[in-house]
């Protein structure tokens, strides 16, 4: 019979073994990819021309009048940095083209930030550009409460006031060097405002989100006609009627200021327009968005031919290399089923059940077509799909560059599989083909918590007896995540936006399989890579990176309050109440007018009891000092138990909003403020929501 330390042994070396197989599994994947990446490299390296990402540089409005002083203001110039930084991350995640949020608190340091890429680049220009944007635009222009910096690729604006959607202020023009004939120049601005203007009522009028259109015309100048071509976009957000009054608007600036030239650009707050005499716009590099060289034909038909052979050429080395390559992943994969019956044993049974095909999943999403997107995070975007026994599911398609494993992803998957929890989302299964990692989950048709919340008509559907259902079962859903999962699971995002409701408004946590994992009897951890959300964040976990089971209380601390309220963590421009919500509550409490901090819809009818014993467990879990947090064991307890005593809370911690966050990045837009919040934002739409 075997002693437990040969057991032991036993199971290490295995355990080494596998590892072993899988490491030399991944350096022989990686060795083919390799192989094939080199011939592409030397394809593409061979007939194209070097280009540069180097978004080009337009104007930037710089006013002398909103200069603050640096060394007095650093609440303001700390978040201004947090909002350069936020909208870094949110234009690197990849796919979105257009970002708002706000950061601060009060009247006078709350800041507004927007970036808007040209409707025709794609992401990865889009990202450098905003990414250049964001270090220029206080390098150009430091100090202010407001500017703007246009590039060529997109336009990236802060403020702390309001512009209307219709002025022309601000605004810059940029135009041409080259003139119109002087006898053909009424003719022309007449046909220039009427494709103008037929531009500016397409945009405006876009069945897109992106309000965005490109057009050609022909003005018949002299002899011949001359091709025109134009381009006009709005941020999006405004009206079909400010969209298209802001573009004519924009458009009439260009007769006074770039009359008789060939070409000229409107730049506002809210919109552009531009046209010219080449085609600049739907390049598929950057040597498209420039003016075609004169060249004569025996120079064209040489290169054209030059071009041909080595399209030719290198078109047959590298398909035959993607024929080898193919071969080598047919034998790769069989061998990677084997391993993964090595690695998982008895768990390979329940891995066929989860695992679905890459053709059944782009069947049940339409191939992930846009109109099928429901949401998009920092961990990848998410399809809503049917499959073909009609069940509805929710797929996310993770991130490529999490940098993790086949064998690692599917250990995550069995976990995740493991956690079966009214209060959880429901895991249906996982796709990896094809560098592909999706997790497949059921689809919860009522949308998310801050849908109803945070809008004032739909917030009157959720009566008291609801919010308490809701309050009770996520807190159910934290304690199991912390308390009975076989791996204690720290969720480090709660939010409205991540807690989904099913047909009977019950309450499922999503996304807790994205969350640091440690071991269960490991209660707490440090990390260099916040990822949260602002205003749900504790002090310690959003200063110095320390997230523990108390980071989870904080976060269901706020929600509480939110939910109690109907009233965000966050702060309106407009608004001339200083105090976050956080701030707010504690005071109501000191004063002894709790009940002030009901929603009005439901204060008349709600059991005040139950309100108030909410309102005293939300700042309990909102204090600064984790130690003196209750456990989410200790919170369910409160909530089932009528006769619970609970104990009386201290002020909470500082705003999150105007202290928290001042002592991490006052040093400016670094590489290590951004690192540090390179996935902190100020709303994410909900993953699995039903949203459009």
């Amino acid at each position: 019979m075997f002693s437990l330390q040969d057991q032991q042994e036993n199971n290490q070396k295995k355990e080494t073994q596998s590892n072993l197989t899988n490491n030399n599994f991944k350096l022989f994947l990686l060795l083919s990819e390799m192989f094939l990446l080199f011939f592409l490299f030397l394809w593409l390296t061979s007939i194209t021309s070097t280009t540069s990402l180097s978004p080009t540089f337009n104007d930037i409005y710089c006013p002398n009048n909103t200069t603050f002083q640096s060394n007095n203001n650093t609440i303001f110039k700390t978040n201004l940095n947090v909002l350069l930084s936020s909208l870094v991350t949110n234009a690197t995640l990849g796919g979105a083209d257009f970002y708002s949020t706000f950061m601060g608190l009060g009247t006078t340091n709350v800041v507004n930030g927007v970036f808007l890429c040209r409707g025709d680049v794609n992401s990865t220009v889009c990202q450098n550009c905003v990414t250049t944007a964001a270090t220029d635009i206080t390098r150009l222009c430091p100090n202010k409460t407001e500017s703007i910096i246009w590039f060529d690729e997109c336009m990236l604006r802060y403020t702390n006031r309001y512009f209307s959607p219709t002025s022309i202020v601000p605004g810059a023009n940029l135009k041409d060097d080259k003139n119109i004939t002087t006898s053909k120049l009424d003719t022309f601005n007449g046909m220039l405002l009427s494709f103008l203007d037929r531009l500016a009522r397409e945009a405006s009028n876009s069945q897109t989100a992106k309000q965005f259109a490109t057009g050609e015309d022909k003005f018949n100048l002299s002899i011949s006609s001359s091709s025109v071509y134009g381009l006009a976009q709005c941020v999006p957000g405004l009206t079909n009627v400010q969209c298209e009054e802001c573009l004519v608007n924009a458009s009439r600036t260009l007769l006074t200021c770039c009359e008789g030239k060939q070409g000229a650009r409107a730049l506002l707050a809210w919109c552009n327009i531009r046209y010219d005499f080449y085609k600049f716009y739907n390049a598929t590099d950057d040597s498209s968005s420039l003016p075609p060289p004169s060249s004569g034909k025996n120079r064209s038909g040489s290169k054209t031919r030059t071009v041909l052979i080595v399209v030719l050429v290198t078109g047959s080395t590298i398909l035959f290399c993607l024929g080898c390559y193919f071969l080598i992943r047919r034998s790769a994969w069989k061998k990677y089923k084997t391993l993964l019956k090595e690695n998982f044993g008895d768990e390979s049974a329940a891995l066929q059940s989860l695992q679905y095909n890459l053709t059944t999943i782009e069947a049940a999403t339409k191939k992930f077509s846009s109109e099928n997107k429901i949401g998009r995070g920092g961990f990848g975007e998410v399809y809503k799909g049917t499959l073909i026994d009609g069940r509805q599911i929710a797929v996310k398609k993770l991130s490529q560059s999490s940098g993790q494993g086949g064998v690692e992803f599917i250990n995550e998957v069995l976990l995740i599989a493991k956690l079966q929890h009214r209060n959880l989302v429901t895991l249906i299964g996982f796709c990896l083909e094809d560098h592909e990692k999706m997790l497949i989950y059921e689809y919860v048709p009522n949308k998310s918590l801050d849908y109803f919340l945070f809008d004032r008509h739909k917030a009157r559907l959720l009566h008291w007896f609801e919010r308490y259902k809701i309050i009770e079962g996520i807190a159910h859903g934290i304690h199991y995540l912390h308390n009975h999962s076989r791996l204690k699971i720290i969720h480090r995002d709660l939010k409205p936006s991540n807690v989904l409701l099913d047909d009977n408004m019950n309450p499922k946590i999503s996304d807790f399989g994205m969350a640091r994992m440690v071991a269960l009897d490991q209660d707490r951890g440090s990390t260099n890579r916040v990822v949260g959300t602002y205003g749900y964040m504790s002090q310690e976990y959003a200063m110095h990176g320390q997230f523990s089971e108390k980071s989870d209380v904080f976060s269901f601390g706020v929600i509480i309050l939110e939910i109690v309220s109907s009233k965000k963590n966050a702060r309106s421009l407009l608004s001339d109440n200083t105090d976050d919500l956080l701030s707010h509550a504690w005071k109501q409490w000191r004063d002894q007018t709790p009940l002030e901090l009901v929603d009005q819809d439901i204060k008349e009818s709600c059991n005040h009891s139950e309100v108030i014993k909410c309102i005293q467990i939300g700042l309990l879990c909102i204090q600064e000092k984790p130690d003196n947090r209750p456990t989410m064991a200790t919170v369910v307890s409160y909530l089932t138990s009528p006769s619970a005593e609970l104990p009386f809370p201290r002020e909470p911690t500082e705003s999150m909003h105007s202290g928290i966050l001042q002592n991490v990045v006052v040093g400016g837009l670094s590489s290590t403020s951004i690192s540090t919040f390179n996935e902190i934002t100020s709303s994410v739409s909900s993953a699995f929501s039903a949203s459009a």
